[in-house]
This record gives structure tokens, sequence and C-alpha cells, in this order.
């Protein structure tokens, strides 16, 4: 096999060989196991027999899903993955899952802790099975506490719990709210980063062990700064709107074709005259009023307005072209519909060719690996495709399976 060959199908990957168990539901915990699945890993969707994980209809459940033809939800968090449909709730269904926990090396669950108390699925249980599997668990707000029950969305416990919303809406307007699953992903990728760690330590130990996270955690995680200077007795007050900002070098400004794009200039010193040339207004320069940081502060409606007015007279690639000139930072506000033909984020990476007719393109994984070619990714399983094949594998015989199959248990 040629090197090209063993990339694109996978035999080269650094995981394989990795076994993992999704024993999940809708986005967070199952996009663990995504990432590790494109980098090599043998990921099995364990789902119930019935409908199966509630995120192959969430496009449909949910009125915040734009709407398409294509299940592309399930697509992208389950690319690549086996599906094992089964009943856990069946003694005997139950006692054969055991043998694929035997040969797994991490189990991910979010079950809420009732229902992994109910289905033996605590650590605990599992891990007299398996010693040396690492068991993920993620939760809405944390293993313990009077909120641990709580069920969670990361609209509640990422965006909600965590101060993110409250922090980024003007004045008292109402918090604006979040498209679907954005804490849902972060939260995945910290879930992920645990289990890697959790593998090494394996390695150096011979031990399983259990990894935790929650989506409140990684909510107040990704809103750090800000609750970390509260817990110190620091404060902002609201966040004003762009007429009036605190800062007007760190502001969203309207080009003259209804652009909306950030300026944030950090350095205001040194990068201010930058910016008078970029804008063509060296005048400035010389106004008493913008002569140093905290009077452009102090000014900040003021400066605000000319520069509002100004960029107002020109479509935004003009202005990308001036800020970009003078080592600005400043970025356009993308509108999704946008990506398709942005040539950076093709350059980069970040949309990737597919082996899914469905769905030719897709995102990566945010993070690449030098002299790694993750092969294109595959189709989200149908429910139950692989219920067979999976068990066949840790020495089930073919009579069991069709019994439990025609029981109702397995699909």
């Amino acid at each position: 096999m040629t090197q090209a060959q063993a990339a694109a199908d996978g035999t080269d990957l650094p995981l394989r060989g990795l076994r993992i168990l999704d024993v999940a539901s809708f986005v967070a915990a199952p996009v663990a196991a995504t990432v590790l699945g494109d980098y090599g890993a043998d990921v099995i969707k364990v789902e119930p027999v019935i409908d199966g994980d509630p995120n192959r209809l969430i496009s449909v459940l949910s009125s915040g899903y734009p709407k398409c033809s294509v299940n592309y939800p399930w697509h992208l968090d389950s690319r690549g993955k086996r599906s094992l449909a089964i009943d856990l709730k069946n003694v005997a269904a139950r006692a054969l899952f055991d043998r694929l926990i035997a040969s797994a090396d991490v189990l991910i669950t979010n079950y809420p802790a009732t229902s992994r108390a109910r289905l033996r699925l605590n650590y605990e249980d599992v891990a007299k099975v398996n010693a040396r599997l690492i068991y993920a668990s993620l939760t809405g707000y944390g293993e313990s506490g009077p909120d641990a029950d709580q069920m969670g969305f990361d609209i509640n416990a990422y965006f909600a719990r965590s101060g993110i919303y409250d922090g980024s809406r003007y004045d008292d307007a109402p918090p604006g709210v979040s498209m679907p699953a954005q804490g849902d992903r972060a939260a995945g990728i910290a879930l992920a980063t645990g289990i890697m760690i959790a593998l090494w330590k394996r390695e150096r130990t011979g031990r399983g062990g259990k990894v935790a996270s929650s989506l409140l955690a990684n909510g107040i995680w990704a809103n750090a700064n800000a609750i970390q200077a509260a817990l110190l007795g620091a404060s902002l007050p609201k966040r004003p709107p762009p007429e009036r900002p605190r800062s007007a070098l760190s502001n969203v400004y309207r080009s003259e074709d209804k652009r909306w794009f950030q300026l944030t200039i950090v350095r205001e010193d040194r990068d201010w005259p930058a910016l008078c040339q970029a804008i063509g207004r060296d005048d400035l320069l010389v106004d008493a009023r913008f002569a140093d940081a905290p009077r452009r502060r102090s000014n900040a409606p003021a400066l605000a307005a000319i520069l509002g007015e100004l960029f107002a007279t020109c479509p935004f690639t003009h202005w990308r072209a001036r800020l970009k000139a003078q080592g600005l930072a400043f970025a356009l506000i993308a509108r999704v519909q946008d990506f398709a033909e942005d040539e950076q984020i093709a350059a980069a990476g970040i949309l990737v060719e597919t082996a899914n007719p469905e769905m030719p393109r897709s995102i990566a994984a945010p993070f690449s690996i030098a002299d790694v070619e993750v092969p294109p990714a595959r189709p989200g399983p149908a429910h139950g495709a692989h219920s067979a094949e999976v068990l066949a594998e840790v020495g089930i015989e073919a009579a069991e399976i069709a019994a439990l199959t025609a029981a109702g248990a397995l699909r």
C-alpha cells in the first residue's frame, strides 16, 4: 500500500486501533468522539433502538436550525461512525454490551445520572468490566452540586449561566441568542483534550480513569477574563452601543455597501497614525480631542461619529484594502452564506471535501497535525447499520444477535 493509499483509507492515522463507544446524544459529547474519529479511532455510535440519537432529528425538532433536505447535523457530528442500536434496558442486551465495553478504550456519555445508574453506565460499573477504560462524561452543570441533575443545553449552561450573554448585550437591552450548538462544539473539543491526556496517563500507568467536563465549566472558561476580574472585585459597566463605544478604535462600523466590520486597534498610540493614513484623515492627528489614548477614550462618541460617517462612504472592499495595507486589525462580520466562496477559509483547510455525495464539503476539526492527512469524511451511519457487525467482532454468535433483534432489543 502506498502512503497516499494509506492516507486515503485512514490506515496510517495516529489514533488507528482505538475503539471509542459514543454512548451519548445530541452534540457536545458526540463531538469529542467525532474529532477523535477523524484521526483514526473506530467510533461506535451506541443508540436507542427506538428513534436513535435525537440528533438525527434535531434540524426538525429545533426551530433554530436552518432547514435543508440534507440531514447535515447528523452527517457533521456522526461522520464516519458505526451505529449500534441496542436496548440497554434489556437485561440480555446489556449483558452483551459488557463484552463491547471490555474491548473498548474510551466510553463517552452525557446521559443523566439517573439514566447512567439505571443502565449500569456509571464509571464504577464499567471499570469493573474494563480497568483500562477511559470513561469520559459531559454534563450541563457538573457532576455534583445542587444543579447537577438539571438538564442543560449550551444555550442554558454554556452561554446563559456563564455570563456570556449578559456581558455581550448593549446597556440593558435583551441578550442576543446564540446559534445552535456553538458552545457544544467548544465543550466537545475540551472533552477530547481530557480524553487524550487520560490515554497518555494510561500509557504510563496501565490504568484507565475518569474524565469529566461540563457545558458550564466550558462557558466559564470562555468567559474567564471577565469572571476572574469579578472574583477580584473589578467590573465593567454595561456594554455601550456602537455610537457610544468605550473605544472608537475597537468598535463596529458599516460600509457603504451595508457590510458591518469590526475594527480592533489595541495598541492605540502606536497604530493611531496608521489608521489616520488608511482613512485619509491625517488632520485627525493634530485634533486635540484625539491626541492620545485617554483623550480618544473620553471623546470616543465624537470619534466614532467621524469614523462611522467616513466608513459609510465606500464599500467594504475599499476599506479592506486600505486597512490591510497598514497592517491594522479588522474583520468583516461575515454571514454564513459568505463562507462557500471565502478563499481564506478554503486555503486554511477549514472547509474540506468529503466522501459524502449528499454533503460534498464540510467543516474540519479546528486544528491540524503536520504530516497527518485526514481522509475525507464519510456519511453519518444509518440507524443500527452496524449492530450485527460490531457485536460479531466481540464474539457474539449470529443466533444470539438474531434472537435479540427479533425481540426488539437490537436493530
